[in-house]
């Protein structure tokens, strides 16, 4: 009966969730019902999946509009109907072009126009009569064709509070303020969900308007079938084939894989090809296998990682480099019979090949069949703040005040009413986007189940997310890219050519087996590797006397924040250290510690949700995966989560156990939501870290200045050039002769990139490196000036950096040249002359430099300076103690001078504020620090710098750190003296 209504994916005008829609209208009366977002078919799918649950017979379409200027309404037929809509909007999403005042010729959709409508109708074309249309209906042309009419009752609210939230949505849409929101950018109050005998009643004078509603209305019928897998279903012709090539690609494998094979490994591989043969998922392994082949044959580097690491069928394909025998992987994680979807492969690419990569996919398997897939920006909490306050007139001020302590109390009457509507929204859809990196390759095309959008690099994206894709059997393959394989890539390159060896990576079981990477594990000494690197990750492994693969295996996972903040973490570490605590453990819970005893009866891994589910609850190998992806907030939302949550304590209560032990370990389950590695996951991170390790252990110095290139990692460049130096790197400002866009290094000497300049420009870059390479180095800072045309402001930034300093002069003697140089006033670029003019030789008086002018234009311009921060003290530092020297001092008060590296914020168990730090000491080693609440109430972090630190030594299984007490930031010399002394230097290039 109802052919117009909305959802809140007609994005910053619907208010109502799909679910809540269809139980409003179920309880209202309606059995048949058109779902009709504006401009967009996001949750058509969703509406017909949930509408059998609440008896509504759905139906889909489009309301099409310009701006909220309605044009017509749109309704599928049936499923082809449905692609017709939406290659229909496909077209205009792409071209960003209005909708047209009539409809299209459209085969298998009825179109329901405006009243106001004057054209011609076709035989699918009818004229939508609203409430407020029955007023002049009688008067209109339209009574004597009544076989033309139909309802037409908007609706977007169900109540008068719905109807204020779409107000302040329209307003936030037309960044307007809420008193001066035009009419014409707003709903009807009217459009309100009606009850359905009301609705009758209104039409009650014109039955055939109400019999042509129900008769279009029973004339549509959309299905999909929610069982089925629909992506692309063959690699090749037929699954027969498939299989036959995916079994010959596993035996090409086995040579590479295991030299030595045995029975063990055939037994497996066969396993695990019945599996994925009988499950129907050849194709989705040699789709994504021939992503890999196109990489490997561009010499990309690549990762696979996730739930995938745990196929050995996988390994032996080299989709992974994790060997799940050598782990004991839990295949039935990554398949079984239970499970219906396809296998989740995540790949990863070099962020300057995934392109490249996402391109072969389109290309290989046609744009109509592929699409990236997409997702949804929601309003949150704090930003609906800002955003409803914006349009209540709210100063920003109060705004910010409001977001700080948003309570009832902090805000007077205007705020609580942006209090109240903020949460309510929190969570509505506001615009689709992207998903992170899901692609999808579908057997039908992608136009039979969404709409898409067209990206900036010319990818097309789906209008509904992965959760809505998965649920109609489109399942994702992940292309995704990380900076760590371009460190990796970038590394072997410079040290191809910096020492002229080619380096080999692969050969992991060689890297478990270096020594030198065994010493950089057990040092922490891991900065610029990837997941390895923090802190945080350096005191774990630490702790865990780390120095092998299986332990980073381990690490990788627990310090996941679920598995941290559950106080698991700490529990692991204790565990490992003291025999006694493992055996009391085994002892308390010997069902949960045999389960887990490889992890000393811990919860580590997604597996392990399994396992304890599976075997400790006696849950079904299905509802434990259940469990297992109900840790998502989405999943989580579903009545079949909660449903195996309830079977989970009856079970365990059936058992037996203690309710405080279910209790606890539901607790554990609990804390992986949204955070958990599964145990290949993690191993395949292990990997990468490890080639990364290798790479760092043999050359370090071509390792940096790839981290660098690849923007860094964890911490701050200037770190990076720091661990440089510490490795031996003479490090070099940029050169006009030997540097380039990106840092270089010959030999020992690391030039830094002009990148790194603050205000140079790419432009000026590229101009310089053309004219080098085309006719050689520069002789002098004329010689520069005229081939390469720079402005004023680009040639000072150059000269103070010191990218002259192979002509022998000083700053200031250069800073002379340049103003004397003709064609060079301020801010004007030189202009090309037919012949050079001569350039003018004066002799200066000597002229004075301080010695640290360098380091405050390093400073300026790198953002960093290039000699120890230690030297731009004001005065000598107070304290020569060392970090080498705290082991001397375990449980003594000591001071000692660090300059800060990182802060890491946190909350102690009672809620106060507390945090951890991490300090070089002046010969440039680590200096960790622990600031508890009264130390870092009193002494707070005051910025970047050195810092005097009185503190406790303390040693916990190896690592050592010091417990704040006091803390004083260490003053510099001030910039105004630097000033002071350069005022023997001309006033730069001023006319």
């Amino acid at each position: 009966m109802l052919t117009n209504t909305h959802s809140y994916y007609s994005f910053k005008y619907g208010t109502i969730s799909t679910e809540d829609l269809l139980k409003v209208l179920s309880y209202r009366g309606y059995t048949t019902v058109a779902l009709t977002d504006i401009n967009n078919t996001a949750s058509s799918i969703d509406f017909v999946r949930l509408a059998a649950q609440n008896n509504i017979k759905p139906v889909v379409g489009v309301d099409v509009r310009n701006g909220v200027q309605q044009q017509y309404v749109a309704l599928a037929k049936n499923n082809k109907g449905f692609r017709e809509i939406n290659e229909y909007l496909t077209a205009h999403l792409h071209e960003k072009k209005n909708f047209d005042p009539q409809a299209p010729e459209f085969d298998h959709v009825f179109v329901i126009y405006p009243f106001s409508y004057a054209g011609e109708l076709r035989k699918n074309e009818f004229i939508g009569v609203s409430s407020a249309d029955l007023k002049t209906l009688p008067f209109s042309h339209w009574k004597n064709r009544q076989e033309k009419l139909m309802i037409k009752h908007t609706c977007t609210f169900r109540n008068k509070h719905d109807y204020n939230v779409h107000r302040l949505l329209r307003a936030i849409d037309n960044n307007t303020l809420l008193s001066k929101l035009p009419a014409s950018e707003q709903a009807s109050e009217a459009d309100t969900v009606t009850e359905k005998a009301n609705l009758l009643n209104l039409y009650a004078h014109y039955p055939q308007i109400i019999d042509n509603t129900e008769c279009l209305l029973a004339s549509c019928g959309i299905e999909f079938d929610f069982t089925s897998n629909k992506n692309k279903r063959f690699f090749t012709t037929s699954a027969e084939e498939d299989f036959q090539l995916l079994k010959q690609r596993c035996e090409e494998g086995l040579s590479y894989r295991f030299p030595n094979c045995n029975d063990e490994v055939i037994k497996r591989m066969n396993k695990e090809l019945e599996v994925i043969c009988k499950l129907g998922f050849c194709a989705y392994f040699l789709l994504t296998l021939d992503i890999v082949d196109y990489a490997r044959s561009k010499n990309y580097f690549y990762i696979g990682r996730g739930s995938g690491a745990n196929s050995l069928v996988a390994y032996l394909l080299r989709l992974t480099n994790v060997d799940p025998i050598e782990l004991d992987l839990y295949f039935e994680r990554f398949i079984n019979p239970f499970r219906s979807s396809p296998p989740d492969f995540d790949i990863d690419f070099s962020w300057t090949d995934r392109d490249d990569v996402i391109r072969y996919i389109f290309e290989r398997y046609g744009y109509a069949h592929v699409a990236l897939l997409g997702t949804y920006i929601t309003f949150k909490y704090k930003s609906a703040i800002r955003e409803i306050g914006k349009v209540f007139g709210l100063p920003d001020d109060e705004i910010v005040a409001l977001q700080r302590n948003p309570s009832v109390e902090s805000g007077g009457h205007d705020g609580q009413w942006v209090l109240k509507y903020s949460r309510f929204i929190d969570g509505f859809p506001d615009h689709c986007s992207i998903h992170s990196g899901g692609i999808l390759i579908s057997e039908e095309p992608i136009s039979c189940y969404s709409s898409t959008d067209l990206l900036p690099k010319g990818f097309p994206s789906t209008r509904f997310d992965m959760y809505v894709a998965e649920d109609v059997g489109l399942h994702k393959f992940d292309i995704l890219s990380q900076r760590g394989l371009s460190k990796i890539k970038d590394s072997i390159n410079i040290i191809r050519e910096n020492t002229g060896v080619e380096l080999d990576i692969d050969d992991m079981n060689k890297l478990k087996h270096d020594e030198r990477i065994k010493e950089l594990l057990r040092a922490g000494k891991a900065i610029g590797c990837f997941y390895v690197e923090s802190p945080a990750m350096r005191m774990l492994l630490t702790k865990l006397k780390a120095d092998d693969y299986l332990s980073l295996v381990a690490a990788s996972s627990i310090i996941r924040p679920g598995v941290a903040k559950s106080g698991m973490m700490r529990e692991y570490i204790l565990r490992f250290q003291d025999e006694k605590r493992r055996e009391q453990a085994r002892k308390d819970l010997p069902e949960l510690y045999s389960i887990l005893e490889e992890t000393y009866g811990v919860m580590v891994y997604q597996e392990d949700v399994i396992k304890v589910a599976h075997y400790f609850a006696g849950l079904s190998l299905d509802e434990s995966d259940v469990l297992r992806r109900g840790m998502s907030w989405k999943f989580r939302q579903r009545n079949e989560f909660w449903k195996v949550r309830e079977k989970f304590f009856a079970n365990c209560r059936a058992k037996g156990y203690p309710e405080q032990t279910i209790v606890d370990i539901w607790r554990q389950i609990e804390s992986f939501a949204n955070y958990a590695f599964a145990k290949g996951h993690s191993a395949s991170y292990a990997v990468e870290s490890y080639q990364a390790l290798y790479i760092k252990a043999c050359y370090p110095l071509e390792y940096m200045v790839a981290t660098l290139n690849n923007g860094g990692g964890f911490y701050r460049q200037e770190l990076y050039v720091h661990e440089a130096r510490m490795h031996g790197a003479i490090v070099e400002a940029p050169c006009v002769n030997r540097g380039d866009w990106a840092c270089t290094i010959y030999g020992k000497h690391l030039f830094l990139g002009f990148f790194m300049l603050y205000g140079f420009e790419k432009e000026s870059v590229e101009l310089l490196l053309t004219e080098r390479g085309l006719y050689g180095e520069f002789k002098s800072l004329s010689d520069f000036v005229s081939r390469v045309p720079v402005s004023s402001e680009q040639l000072l930034i150059l000269i103070r950096i010191g990218a002259f300093r192979f002509t022998g002069k000083n700053k200031k003697e250069l800073l002379w040249d340049a103003y004397l140089l003709p064609g060079h006033s301020k801010g004007a670029k030189p202009q090309p002359t037919l012949f050079a003019p001569e350039v003018k030789e004066f002799e200066l008086p000597e002229l004075w430099e301080h010695e640290l002018e360098n380091a405050f234009d390093e400073l300026e311009l790198l953002g960093f300076p290039l000699v120890s921060p230690f030297e731009l003290l004001e005065k000598q530092v107070p304290s020569s103690l060392r970090s080498a020297d705290l082991p001397r001092y375990i449980n003594k008060t000591v001071d000692i001078a660090g300059y800060l590296v990182t802060r890491k914020p946190t909350r102690t168990g009672g809620g106060d504020s507390m945090s951890f730090g991490t300090f070089l000491d002046m010969d440039g080693h680590w200096l960790d620090t622990v600031h508890f609440s009264r130390s870092f109430k009193h002494y707070p972090f005051r910025g970047p710098g050195c810092y005097l630190i009185r503190g406790k030594v303390v040693e916990e299984y190896g690592f050592i750190s010091v417990e704040v007490e006091q803390m004083h930031r260490l003053h510099n010399r001030s910039l105004d003296e630097n000033t002071r002394l350069r005022r023997s230097s001309p006033p730069i290039l001023i006319p």
